[in-house]
């Protein structure tokens, strides 16, 4: 027979008593007749309620059959039941300790998650963080290039007030417009990214709430399991729940359960891959407009410093022309009052050379002679009378020349006031202003 408490390694095979039946003996009622029956004394006056001693016999043999009877079926019945409650025993201590096992096989698969899931919370956080670093360089970067639009914007409109003679699109007005065209492009480019930027900061937000939610939830499940676990036959804190034994409607499958998880960690997975892509996009597009327009400033720099040269030896060369011209002038006056001291000298000798054939003229007779000597004065009159007349061209022509060189040194002097005032635009104005230009660092978003 086996003892209540022992614990037993596996399932018993039940230990029933096979129930048999007991012989039953057949026993024959004597008929009250003969000589010592009573039915003669029961006619006398006798009770009639007593029994042979064969019936007295019969009877204490029923008693002894139904007692045997009876201890033998609680006997088998101790027995049952003594093996039926250490099977019952056996068996809830087997089930508590798989269940407590189960338990906590599940204790280690929702700390798993949960491990997973908090992991992944945290580096989507300091991705998040990152990506917000980078969001506030590009803010920074895209201020910065307000700098340098108003700079180039401000170049482009003093250089309109330079005067007619150098008021030409040159190659510092082309870089100026590409320079304009280049931070527009920069600017429109680092919105978009921006915005890009801005939109997945609230992917990866999303994404980390439903990791901490689903997180949160373990958490819970965690603590519920470990508190279930920890429950035990001695726990003064546990009661009878009939209705607990029912599956919920909305209850999950293990299958079910690890993938939500598993979802929830690969969509935040992939954001967070995006959020990196994102960042290093971020850093390429910084660095490469930062270059582009430091580089554009640069040609515009260099378009400026060429220009400023050319303006300057242009500048040089018409201050050698205009003292040059102021030379001339000087020279051109002096000739010309030659030229008029000449023509002046020239009067007296033809004054004389006339006089002379005049008073010849008066000659009497054949005196009037067309001898040597007349046709000498007739010759010097007209070679005085010519040499005044070429003098006197010469002299138109010295007058005119020294109108076109006053003329040319109004030219000159107003062309040269022309270059001063394109030079100071260009290297007092607007290269004095370029030096405000933002450098690498401040266009790339640093500072």
């Amino acid at each position: 027979m086996a003892q209540s408490g022992v614990l037993l390694t596996r399932e018993p095979a039940p230990q029933a008593v096979p129930v048999s039946e007991l012989p039953v003996k057949a026993y024959e009622a004597a008929l009250n007749t003969g000589p010592d029956s009573s039915c003669g004394l029961a006619t006398a006056g006798f009770r009639a309620a007593k029994y042979l001693t064969e019936e007295w016999h019969q009877h204490n043999y029923a008693q002894y059959h139904q007692a045997f009877a009876d201890r033998d079926g609680s006997e088998r019945c101790r027995h049952e039941s003594q093996s039926l409650a250490a099977y019952a025993a056996a068996l809830a201590q087997r089930s508590q300790e798989d269940s407590t096992a189960k338990l906590g096989q599940r204790l280690q698969d929702t700390h798993f998650w949960k491990a997973e899931l908090q992991r992944e919370t945290e580096d989507l956080s300091a991705e998040t963080d990152l990506l917000a670093a980078q969001k506030v360089r590009l803010e920074r970067a895209l201020d910065a290039t307000e700098v340098p639009c108003t700079i180039a914007t401000d170049n482009l409109q003093c250089r309109e007030r330079r005067q007619p003679g150098d008021l030409v699109r040159d190659q510092v007005e082309t870089e100026l417009l590409k320079e304009v065209e280049l931070i527009r492009n920069v600017q429109e480019l680092l919105k978009r990214t921006l915005m890009q930027a801005v939109n997945q900061m609230q992917l990866n937000r999303d994404h980390k709430q439903i990791c901490e939610m689903d997180w949160s939830d373990k958490v819970e499940t965690y603590n519920i399991d470990d508190k279930c676990g920890r429950y035990n036959n001695q726990s003064t804190n546990i009661q009878f729940h009939p209705s607990s034994s029912k599956f919920e409607e909305s209850a999950s499958t293990p299958e079910t359960w690890a993938k939500f998880s598993h979802d929830n960690i690969y969509r935040a997975e992939r954001e967070r891959l995006a959020s990196i892509n994102l960042r290093l996009l971020i850093d390429n597009i910084l660095h490469d407009t930062a270059e582009d327009l430091h580089l554009q400033c640069a040609a515009v720099n260099e378009a400026f410093a060429k220009r400023c040269e050319e303006m300057e030896d242009a500048k040089h060369k018409l201050e050698h022309h205009l003292k040059k011209t102021l030379k001339e002038i000087g020279d051109q006056e002096n000739n010309i009052a030659a030229l008029k001291q000449a023509i002046k000298d020239k009067e007296a000798p033809l004054k004389v050379a006339q006089t002379r054939l005049y008073d010849r003229s008066f000659r009497p007779n054949v005196e009037l002679c067309r001898d040597p000597a007349q046709f000498r004065l007739i010759s010097e009159v007209e070679e005085l009378t010519e040499s005044i007349e070429s003098l006197k061209q010469k002299l138109l022509e010295a007058e005119q020349s020294l109108r076109n060189l006053e003329d040319t040194r109004m030219s000159l002097e107003k062309e040269i006031a022309v270059k001063s005032n394109s030079i100071f635009i260009d290297r007092q104005k607007c290269m004095a202003h370029r030096t405000r230009y933002p450098v690498v660092l401040k266009l790339a978003g640093y500072q």
